[in-house]
């Protein structure tokens, strides 16, 4: 076979004076610069810590539940709050779901109004409860149900809580039912409550709603104030005050209209 024409061969042959070189590919022309000695140190020390950490708060014995403290019942006992709470002994402290410790709290014990659940470091939970405080209690069968001041029923105990007034509802047949249930009765004699001066508060035995518009409280030595609605109760109570004070004989006290207050009897 012939090889290649003298004109074939000055047809391919380079032009003079130049030469086609093969392009660099070294680190510089790619914009990459190797890691020095120092840098990868660095790195490595990085995730031996990040390492360590993980394993110190997942796999070691430093940080795992040893305790649990309660703090802030009232009535409910440690004992209740810690049975109900599970909190998981032995387990590592990072992992503890504190959510599902207080939504398991706040369901299965009424009476708890918040909880707060933290962690103590490095081997506690701590449990912060907040009861709920009752306000009025209703009686029905021997039993007592108390009412905080928001109107929710939380507890039903065979003692009534001394210094606790207990409220009638005597609103069966009343018009204004039509308008106002029971619940929203109830609310309204809370608000009368939470109205009163430390003083009548503290006398007060009775809270009786006979419908939206009358409500009445019993004190001590049998004296009566007849409150009328829980509209302007500020007021009512300031003109209370001052009418029981103008007249500390009177038996029954109407400051139903607080603009024309009244007082009777001895």
């Amino acid at each position: 076979m012939s090889g290649p024409t003298t004109a074939e061969k000055r047809g391919t042959r380079e032009p003079k004076g130049s030469s086609e070189r093969p392009a660099r590919t070294d680190a510089r022309n790619a914009g990459f610069r190797v890691p020095g000695p120092r840098v990868l140190l660095i790195v490595s020390a990085l995730v031996l810590i990040v390492a360590g950490g993980v394993w110190a708060l997942y796999g070691s014995t430093w940080f795992r539940v040893e305790r649990v403290e309660t703090s802030g019942t009232r009535v409910l006992t440690t004992r209740e709050v810690e049975e109900v709470a599970a909190v998981p002994i032995g387990s590592p402290l990072v992992s503890v779901d504190m959510d599902a410790i207080e939504a398991r709290l706040v369901r299965e014990l009424p009476r708890i109004d918040t909880i707060e659940v933290v962690r103590s470091w490095p081997h506690g939970i701590g449990l912060k409860v907040t009861e709920r405080k009752p306000v009025l209690v209703v009686e029905k069968g021997g039993k007592f149900t108390e009412v905080d001041s928001a109107g929710t029923r939380f507890a039903t105990v065979d003692k009534a809580p001394s210094g606790v007034p207990e409220l009638l509802l005597g609103a069966a047949s009343a018009p204004s039912l039509r308008r106002f249930d029971e619940d929203r009765l109830l609310v309204e004699a809370v608000g009368v409550t939470g109205e009163l001066p430390r003083e009548i508060a503290r006398d007060t035995r009775v809270v009786k709603v006979a419908s939206y518009d009358s409500i009445t409280l019993e004190l001590s030595e049998g004296r009566t104030v007849f409150w009328g609605s829980g509209e302007d109760g500020p007021v009512k109570a300031r003109v209370l005050t001052a009418l029981m004070k103008a007249m500390p004989k009177a038996g029954h006290f109407d400051v139903s209209a607080p603009t024309a207050p009244a007082a009777s009897g001895s």
